[in-house]
């Protein structure tokens, strides 16, 4: 069972906006910060929001004021609300649960152990 399914991904024109969503299973949802990253071809993996288990946020700088990480605990969904898009946002985008290594930062990889396996997200000048 994949723990953790991401969809909302697409092609938008620079300033559109797109809202990705990350379907969990309830063990790795509870009591569990989870987080946006993303990567595109050719570069490192980087966090772009997370939220934790107290609905506390975190952003990338390249992204504060553009997207908004939120959660539905009934849905066991995270979501995250991207506006303005711009070119370099384009990317994949995975969710990420369970963070287990709080000396890592909220943003960083390794600091979880569940992965989607990703939705594409395509922006055009």
């Amino acid at each position: 069972q994949v723990p953790l399914v991401e969809s909302g991904g697409g092609s938008v024109q620079a300033g559109g906006s797109l809202r990705l969503s990350c379907v969990t299973s309830g063990v790795t949802y509870s009591g569990s910060s989870m987080a946006w990253f993303r990567q595109a071809p050719e570069k490192r993996r980087e966090g772009v929001a997370a939220i934790d288990r107290f609905g506390s946020t975190v952003y990338a700088d390249s992204v504060k004021d553009r997207f908004t990480v939120s959660k539905d605990t009934a849905k066991n969904t995270l979501y995250l609300q991207m506006n303005n898009l711009r070119p370099e946002d384009t990317a994949m985008y995975y969710c990420a649960a369970d963070r287990f290594d709080f000396n890592l930062g909220i943003l960083h990889s390794s600091a979880y152990r569940y992965w989607g396996q990703g939705t594409q997200v395509t922006v055009s000048s």
